[in-house]
């Protein structure tokens, strides 16, 4: 971003000064440890507040701040510091992107569903990118920080915008869909993640349908028609909806799916003559890839540039990569997230790859499963194979109930179980059972830092 300090305070109906026109603002950021000069500080009030980092924030280059009004002033001699009075910091946040949103302008994709959310936000920017430039959510910024902060990461000549949505409670979707006014809303399914929070699946659709709420008149909604649950509501709104999925009932519909332990190739019922390729275990994700096709085709990507465009799209870390350990062994990383439909997807992914030695699960808890937790837990156990599995290492305290669904499959030798501040002697036992030609898979939510376990094993 490139503004005048002078445009931001009017934008948050804040009192300028003349001075403050002289002012340029490049970038806003709410963490002093990754600031960059020229910034606009955003102090925002949490476990932490930023209002207690601002001589950081100086230090490290900031140009001007929010300032939150129920907190003190600075010192005296800090007055000649810009600071920009906020009724609520967070707000203005939200407040400034929407501002900076409509004055850039782009075409607006917003992306949610329990599964599939950043690999579909991926493909989609590829295929994009092929005739538009495009900004993309980073990483994790998928939540009401980071929907703002993507928006306002936006270059000057930014002519599309592909944001994710997160939520994990009603109105989350609602609030960010009317912050972005999508162009174009994609749900990729309804699973059971945050099920802890909702209850049921029925009302987890009903809070993933909330990305319609902010939707432009003229926009479309696209999503998973294989799941009865989003048929029902689709009914409910105004604007045209398309569907993909496997069932020829869709709009678009993949055929004659392939895969093998790096890449999937199908074909497309709507071009029938050409070959998709991505590069990335699972079948699963052709479904991915069908979102992402059916939103270039109603921007009017050709076919050719899509073909291409998902056969190099960029995956975001950590998202099912394969990676080398330090024994040889090559590891599957999908260490981000887990919920039971994504965890059941990956092993039997898994579990088709080829191998000259051995498998080895590593499993973390899945969190927010409230109280079907033990139940969704154990029913892991149906998908994994003791016929394929050399060894299954569990993580955490959730997953003692799968553990304890394992004993008639696995012999106690086979399946260990650890607390979660006890990785280092997971990491010690793994790492003696593996040889060079074994397969490794690592899954489990972020709150279980199964990317420590990863680390290791590539030291």
């Amino acid at each position: 971003m490139k503004m005048r300090l002078a445009e931001i305070a009017k934008a948050l109906q804040v009192q300028s000064i003349d001075e403050w026109e002289k002012i340029i603002v490049t970038s806003v950021s709410f963490d002093t440890r990754t600031l960059k000069p020229g910034a606009l500080f955003i102090p925002l009030v949490g476990k932490q507040d930023g209002h207690n980092y601002i001589a950081k924030a100086v230090e490290k280059g900031a140009v001007a701040s929010l300032w939150q009004e129920d907190h003190d002033r600075l010192p005296e001699n800090s007055s000649a510091f810009p600071l920009l009075d906020v009724e609520n910091s967070l707000q203005a946040l939200q407040d400034l992107a929407g501002y900076y949103l409509h004055k850039i302008n782009p075409k607006v994709v917003a992306v949610t569903g329990s599964n599939g959310k950043t690999t579909t936000k991926d493909m989609i920017a590829a295929i994009l990118k092929t005739q538009f430039n495009v900004r993309k959510t980073q990483a994790n910024f998928n939540n009401h920080i980071g929907v703002p902060m993507t928006i306002l990461g936006m270059e000057p000549n930014t002519e599309a915008l592909v944001v994710e949505m997160g939520m994990d409670h009603f109105g989350e979707l609602d609030k960010l869909s009317r912050l972005v006014e999508p162009d174009v809303a994609v749900i990729t399914m309804i699973g059971e993640a945050h099920i802890e929070f909702f209850g049921t699946r029925d009302k987890i659709a009903d809070a993933k349908m909330e990305i319609t709420h902010g939707l432009k008149e003229d926009g479309i909604l696209v999503y998973n028609g294989d799941e009865p649950l989003l048929r029902q509501r689709v009914k409910a709104i105004e604007q045209p909806a398309y569907t993909f999925g496997s069932e020829a009932k869709n709009d678009v519909q993949a055929l004659n799916i392939v895969g093998d332990e790096s890449s999937t190739s199908f074909r497309v019922k709507n071009w029938p003559d050409y070959n998709f390729i991505i590069h990335i275990l699972g079948t699963y994700n052709v479904g991915n890839a069908l979102a992402a096709l059916s939103v270039g085709d109603h921007f009017r990507i050709p076919v050719e540039k899509m073909v291409t465009a998902l056969a190099n799209f960029d995956l975001t870390q950590n998202r099912t990569q394969w990676v080398q350990g330090n024994q040889g062994e090559k590891i599957l990383s999908d260490v981000y997230n887990s919920n039971p439909t994504a965890a059941k997807m990956v092993l039997q992914a898994f579990l088709r790859v080829k191998t000259r030695g051995q498998r080895y699960v590593v499993l973390g808890d899945m969190l927010e499963l409230g109280r079907l937790s033990n139940q969704l837990h154990a029913e892991l156990a149906d998908v994994l194979d003791p016929e394929k599995i050399a060894a299954v290492f569990l993580c955490g305290n959730k997953v003692a109930a799968l553990a304890a669904n394992l004993t008639d499959k696995f012999s106690d030798t086979r399946v260990h179980l650890y607390p979660a501040d006890h990785k280092e002697q997971l990491i010690h036992e793994l790492k003696e059972s593996i040889t060079a030609d074994d397969i490794v898979m690592l899954k489990g939510s972020h709150g279980i830092h199964l990317e420590k376990v990863l680390e290791a094993l590539r030291k």
